[in-house]
């Protein structure tokens, strides 16, 4: 499956900065759905965060996925991987 890597960037209140990667089907373009996805990730978080938009999320490539994250986003649309300041 090929996917859609948005690289995203969220200011936490605590004054770090969290990175992270939507991935999406290569095929999902609508960005209010993509960033609806982050948001809903962002609300798993015990801490607070800022918002998330075009200014923190950005499409950045498209690359195949193993077959393990491919069935994850078939099953709910998206998959993140967590990169700095997560948790």
């Amino acid at each position: 499956m090929k996917v859609s890597v948005w690289d995203t960037y969220v200011h936490r209140m605590d004054g770090n900065t969290m990175h992270f990667d939507i991935l999406v089907p290569s095929t999902l373009q609508d960005t209010i759905t993509i960033f609806s996805y982050g948001r809903e990730y962002l609300e798993t978080k015990p801490f607070g965060t800022g918002q998330l938009s075009t200014e923190e999320c950005r499409f950045c490539h498209i690359q195949a996925v193993p077959d393990e994250v491919a069935l994850k986003i078939q099953e709910k649309g998206y998959y993140i991987i967590e990169m700095e300041n997560c948790t």
